[in-house]
């Protein structure tokens, strides 16, 4: 077809155009303020995740082998958004104290063998969150939330 585009051209321009656009659209959400930081709820729900499985652990010592890693992750994750979170803010990071290892229920309130299923359900709750969350961030906030998920999904299947 002389004069007009080939074929190929124009597939690759349908290809590439959501690519192309994508940077656009991120520049427009950054000055938009549709309310408070989703980061914030995911950094809540890591700390509430870390405190469960610490409560577990302290009912089931024998399961330490099995959620001691994922109260560490949720720790990190928690820390780790929170430095997110100030970042985009343009506050200093957080200190010490937000990072700091959730401490384990009181012992008298023991859970019992039914909140491993519980913090199962919350950890798949995160996880799928976190996923949600992650569809509409921009490109430099994308990779953190989508790692938290499969984690989380991760740390669900082996819970289950």
């Amino acid at each position: 077809m002389p004069g007009g585009p080939s074929r190929r051209r124009v597939l690759a321009a349908l290809v590439l155009a959501p690519v192309a656009l994508s940077p656009l659209a991120g520049c427009a959400a950054v000055g938009v303020d549709d309310g408070p930081d989703p980061l914030i709820a995911l950094a809540d729900a890591a700390r509430a995740d870390a405190l469960l499985a610490a409560a577990v652990v302290a009912a089931e010592p024998d399961l330490a082998a099995r959620v001691d890693p994922l109260q560490a992750a949720r720790t990190a994750h928690a820390a780790a958004l929170d430095a997110e979170i100030a970042r985009l803010a343009g506050a200093p990071e957080p200190g010490a104290a937000a990072a700091a290892t959730p401490s384990p229920a009181d012992p008298s309130a023991a859970p019992t063998a039914a909140e491993l299923a519980e913090l199962r359900a919350a950890v798949t709750a995160s996880a799928r969150a976190a996923a949600e969350a992650a569809l509409g961030l921009p490109a430099e906030r994308v990779g953190l939330v989508a790692s938290i998920s499969a984690c989380c999904a991760t740390y669900g299947a082996v819970l289950g």
